[in-house]
């Protein structure tokens, strides 16, 4: 990464009466980023602002602005929604008619343009992130939530996207109590599904990963069963912990750039890097074949565009539910708060490396090459940091 990629730009200033003005207090790192840094995501620019997951102080406000006062502390989603639109009135606000200015590469590429996202591309409308001293924030009555005394900035902050993302999944996958569910990834999105899960009365969650640190916290923080995919066999582990059906439900929390071990592996990074597929389905493909039969299969991860060797045949002739979606905050993020202040969500943990804006490029470093155990690299832009967890 370039070490010169902290720059000064121009402050946002208000562009329509339904905006606010934040002072940032805190932003993070987010896997998907890497997917932008990678070239996975097309239409970034030189001089785009990265960081869709962020909270802090509102220090001005639009005319028609009417939930928010400057000195409010709040936490924002990082999808942009109107609040307004057919796809809105429905909870579906990642798909906004309207959030999203560019739709035209989206419309392309997917058939459907979907909501736009703070530092997601011009392709997601292009709109200046986080990881700067203040950002605009676009239909801020709906996007941007009061966080309640009490709750900690660091907790706050993940209510912004990793939180809303897994309870995305995990509502969206019809958890049903009694259930057992399987989450693939460890990040921050997959240990807020598997906690999710639990509190949508899952009766067992399993989650898979390979990093031990990340693996740690699910099992001090979340409360889950962990599985190492390299030590392991992850299909048939699961199935001996189901009763030899496999789970109720799987959540795949990966997305584009999963890793895994053996020739399925090498064939996919090859592929994808010569640009013959975009996205490696590693994770996805395994969810497929661990799913008991008839069971239900919810994609978190981002995927871009093409995957090679998906297998329809597990799918169909198995008689899966599947479903994907990028997260619905506006629909969660207050329960998501009232979980947090109520003491039944743990969030904090998450940010094992807080540091300056201005090391900026060495906390995304740290965080894509997993350097000294960093599952989030957090930034405060006034400066201050704090030594790992």
């Amino acid at each position: 990464m370039n070490e010169t990629a902290v720059e000064t730009v121009d402050d946002p200033r208000i562009l329509n009466d339904r905006d606010i003005i934040l002072k940032v207090r805190l932003s993070t790192t987010c896997g998907s980023d890497l997917h932008l840094l990678g070239g996975y995501i097309p239409s970034m620019r030189a001089g785009d602002v990265l960081g869709h997951e962020f909270m802090g102080e509102v220090v001005e406000v639009g005319a028609a602005v009417r939930n928010h006062r400057v000195g409010d502390r709040v936490t924002v989603c990082s999808f942009i929604a109107c609040g307004r639109c057919w796809y809105c009135a429905r909870g579906l606000f990642s798909l906004c008619d309207n959030g999203n200015p560019n739709p035209g590469l989206t419309d392309l590429m997917w058939g459907s343009a979907i909501g736009g996202c703070f530092a997601y591309s011009h392709a997601l409308g292009g709109f200046a992130g986080s990881h700067a001293e203040y950002v605009r924030v676009p239909y801020a009555d709906q996007g941007a939530f009061t966080v309640p005394d009490g709750v900690s900035d660091t907790a706050a902050l993940f209510a912004s996207d990793a939180a809303p993302t897994g309870w995305t999944g995990a509502d969206g996958a019809g958890i049903t109590p009694g259930d057992t569910v399987a989450v693939w990834g460890a990040g921050g999105v997959g240990q807020m599904a598997a906690r999710g899960a639990m509190l949508m009365g899952a009766e067992q969650v399993i989650v898979i990963d390979r990093l031990p640190e990340r693996l740690q916290q699910v099992q001090r923080y979340i409360g889950a069963e962990t599985l190492d995919h390299t030590k392991d066999d992850v299909v048939a582990e699961l199935k001996e912990r189901t009763g030899g059906r496999g789970p109720d439900v799987c959540i795949e929390a990966v997305g584009m750039e999963a890793r895994s071990t053996g020739p399925a592996y090498l064939y996919d990074r090859i592929k994808q890097q010569l640009r013959l597929q975009t996205d490696r389905p590693t994770a996805l493909r395994e969810a497929v074949y661990a799913c008991r039969k008839g069971g239900s299969l919810f994609v978190l991860g981002v995927f871009g565009g093409a995957i090679d060797k998906f297998p329809m045949g597990a799918l169909m002739n198995k008689a899966l539910t599947v479903r994907g979606a990028q997260q619905h905050g506006q629909r969660y993020i207050p329960r998501i708060l009232q979980h947090i202040a109520d003491g039944e969500l743990s969030t904090e943990h998450l940010a094992t490396h807080v540091m300056s804006l201005d090391d900026g490029p060495r906390g995304y470093r740290m965080f894509k090459e997993k350097q000294d155990g960093c599952v989030r690299a957090v930034f405060r832009p006034d400066g201050a940091a704090t030594p790992a967890r």
